[in-house]
């Protein structure tokens, strides 16, 4: 069964920094994405970016390039989503979500992990 947990949420003020986290276990999938996204209150879910099985090529967003950054720990099967310069804006609840980038592959998603940004 694949599970996905997120850690790292915290509350922080505009301009600081936090890490968070995306465990993965349970899957032995060969091609698939492994990306990140945020809900804010009274908001549509949107993408943060993506890191990809394939060649670990990475994609943000354009509301948060030059600020995050995607990495991955390979042998622990983590994921990682540094935020730097964090903006009131970014609170939302972060979520990871895993894709198989294959013809009716399946796709996962956990639980979420509150970021909140304060002035």
């Amino acid at each position: 069964q694949v599970q996905l947990v997120e850690s790292g949420g915290d509350w922080v003020q505009s301009g600081g920094s936090l890490r968070l986290s995306c465990a993965v276990s349970g899957f032995s999938l060969r091609w698939y994405t492994v990306g990140w996204f945020r809900q804010a209150p009274g908001k549509e879910r949107e993408g943060v970016g993506c890191i990809s099985s394939a060649d670990g090529s990475i994609y943000y967003e354009d509301s948060v390039k030059g600020r995050f950054t995607i990495s991955r720990d390979r042998a622990k099967n983590t994921v990682f989503l540094q935020m730097n310069s964090l903006k009131v804006e970014d609170t939302a609840v972060y979520y990871c979500n895993l894709r198989e980038t294959v013809p009716g592959g399946d796709e996962y998603w956990g639980r979420g992990t509150q970021v909140t940004v304060s002035s």
